[in-house]
């Protein structure tokens, strides 16, 4: 996978990339993360690339002329990955589907804004689209990037240590994941589960299947919904594991 970032901080989501799964993914060949600095494209000496918004008002813009220079020139020597998009919270909600969709067609470019954005004729001529990692306002994409790239590197194969992890993570199948335990089984009182230590393969599996819908019914029911709500099955796996409750409150009744 090839993921190209535009940025006027290479320095910064160089060195992120360079450690932890995303560096070994690197080391490894599975993983090209290819960072371009927005100065390339500047034509003065103090390399400009922001400029004040027409009509006044507060803080700076990123200018079109640089950054089309930017692009263009990387994309000369390239090609850059595809789409090219533009981190921006106007833009398109990036969530797991987004994240599967990005990865299978093999990477992307991100481009990231700052100050007060960029010049609108970025978005309208030299990106292909507009991607939001959420309802907030950042100071710049560079945070934005580093969720995408992180979200997409765990989906190339052999980047995780275990190639069943991204099976079984949060939204792969639409849910939240269950509750993780590790060593001591007995914390200041606080004890695991039992049927977590049972060896019962089946069993447990059932228990994080239960839990993983109950806690997804729970705190983002929304994710239920967007599933077509719950099947007659993962009723009675609720109830058999105790939800009667939430599954009242949330409209299942018997």
């Amino acid at each position: 996978m090839r993921i190209d970032v535009f940025t006027i901080f290479p320095d910064l989501v160089d060195r992120y990339c360079g450690g932890g799964l995303l560096g070994r993914g690197r080391e490894r060949g599975l993983l090209d993360v290819v960072v371009h600095d927005l100065r390339a494209g500047a034509d003065d000496p103090r390399r400009s690339v922001d400029d004040a918004p027409f009509g006044g008002g507060a803080g700076m813009v990123l200018a079109c002329a640089p950054l089309f220079r930017a692009v263009e020139a990387a994309d000369a020597a390239g090609p850059i990955a595809r789409p090219l998009l533009l981190l921006s919270p106007g833009g398109r909600r990036f969530d797991q589907a987004a994240a599967r969709e990005l990865a299978a067609s093999g990477g992307c470019s991100l481009l990231c804004g700052r100050y007060e954005g960029v010049d609108q004729r970025v978005a309208d001529h030299l990106v292909d689209g507009e991607l939001s990692v959420g309802d907030v306002v950042l100071s710049g994409g560079e945070a934005a990037a580093l969720v995408v790239i992180e979200a997409l590197s765990r989906l190339v194969p052999g980047v995780l240590g275990n190639a069943e992890s991204p099976l079984e993570e949060s939204f792969t199948a639409g849910l939240l994941e269950y509750p993780q335990y590790t060593r001591p089984a007995d914390f200041r009182g606080w004890s695991v589960p039992e049927v977590l230590v049972s060896g019962d393969h089946g069993a447990v599996a059932r228990w994080r299947r239960a839990e993983a819908l109950a806690r997804t019914l729970s705190r983002r029911p929304d994710l239920i919904a967007a599933r077509g709500g719950l099947v007659a099955d993962e009723v009675a796996l609720l109830r058999a594991a105790g939800h009667g409750r939430l599954l009242a409150e949330r409209g299942y009744h018997e």
